[in-house]
């Protein structure tokens, strides 16, 4: 039986122990090979993919009047991550020193700490969203639309981890 492309691809001689193994490590391999296209575009406008993430977070609960004056919560931002991180506060500082974002502690709960996107910040997103969708649709442009929505679709199933 002729070795899968994974199998080729990583050089591995053994088979697979089973689909599930095959198929969680195609994903892991995936998400290696798109993602390191995004994190050069980002890298260009020196920032992270984590980075560019909160932005899009603020930039989008400021336009959908979700956050308040000061912005979101940062816990808020944290559930919101398409990719979990440890630590939200260190990334926030990051783009706090750069100033595409502002904090403001809550004067009703001191822990409670607000962050708001600057014009700056703004600015950013605007540079990099014609490139971002570019990328996006040069990734995926050998894939139908019906390609994709199975995807889609199987994606969120494969996220949906014994409810």
């Amino acid at each position: 039986m002729p070795r899968s492309v994974l199998a080729q691809e990583i050089k591995k001689r053994q088979p697979f122990d089973s689909v599930a193994e095959e198929a969680y490590l195609n994903l892991l391999r995936t998400h290696a090979v798109l993602s390191g296209h995004s994190e050069v575009l980002f890298k260009k406008h020196g920032i992270s993919p984590p980075k560019y993430n909160i932005l899009r977070i603020l930039r989008g609960a400021s336009r959908t009047g979700e956050a308040c004056k000061h912005g979101l919560p940062s816990l808020e931002i944290a559930e919101r991550m398409i990719t979990r991180v440890p630590d939200i506060t260190r990334l926030v500082d990051g783009l706090e020193s750069e100033g595409f974002v502002n904090r403001t502690h809550c004067t009703e709960d001191r822990r409670v700490v607000y962050v708001g996107i600057t014009t700056k910040g703004l600015h950013l997103l605007d540079q990099l969203d014609k490139p971002v969708l570019e990328l996006q649709k040069s990734l995926t442009s050998h894939l139908t639309q019906e390609e994709l929505r199975d995807l889609n679709r199987l994606l969120v199933k494969a996220r949906k981890i014994s409810e």
